[in-house]
């Protein structure tokens, strides 16, 4: 799962539409409501980034192999209080939970946390699995050439490249 900056500004739009059509909250403006959603999902990718090119750094400086990046980055990211992955939804959510709760654009929370956080994590999860519905799509459009050849890779990475593109999802 992976959330792509091209997604963000849909994604925000669509939580704040489904807790304010849910009646969960109550707003006095809704786009600034839905930039407050969205800021926290850019920081997200900001501080995903930034553990990743630390992740990277102290892998070359280490002089170690790449197959410790992900344990480095995990480590990074627990030191950081960071969610990866799944607990990417949590720390997402909960940072948009605060963002609410400080907000002069959110005027009242009629639900509890747990509610707001399942609403979120659902909408969340539905745009960030877009990784494996390109991966389909580009096996689909390659099927004709054999899995694990230089020119599927070659292939494989032209068509998902151009998929991106045209999806807006290029980073």
């Amino acid at each position: 799962m992976r959330l792509y900056s091209g997604k963000i500004p849909l994604v925000g739009t669509e939580i704040v539409k489904s807790l304010v059509d849910a009646g969960d909250i109550e707003v006095t403006d809704r786009t600034e409501a839905e930039m407050d959603v969205q800021a926290v999902l850019k920081e997200y990718l900001r501080v995903d980034r930034e553990i990743t090119e630390k992740a990277k750094d102290l892998l070359q400086k280490r002089n170690l192999p790449y197959e410790q990046f992900g344990k480095i980055k995990r480590t990074l990211a627990g030191e950081k209080a960071f969610g990866l992955g799944e607990d990417g939804l949590e720390w997402m959510t909960t940072q948009m939970i605060e963002s609410f709760m400080q907000s002069p654009h959110i005027e009242e929370i009629y639900v509890d946390d747990s509610i707001l956080r399942k609403r979120m994590s659902d909408i969340l999860k539905k745009h960030m699995q877009v990784d494996e519905e390109l991966d389909e799509e580009v096996r689909r459009r390659i099927k004709n050439l054999e899995e694990g050849t230089s020119t599927w890779e070659v292939e494989y990475s032209k068509v998902l490249d151009q998929i991106k593109r045209n999806r807006g999802l290029d980073q």
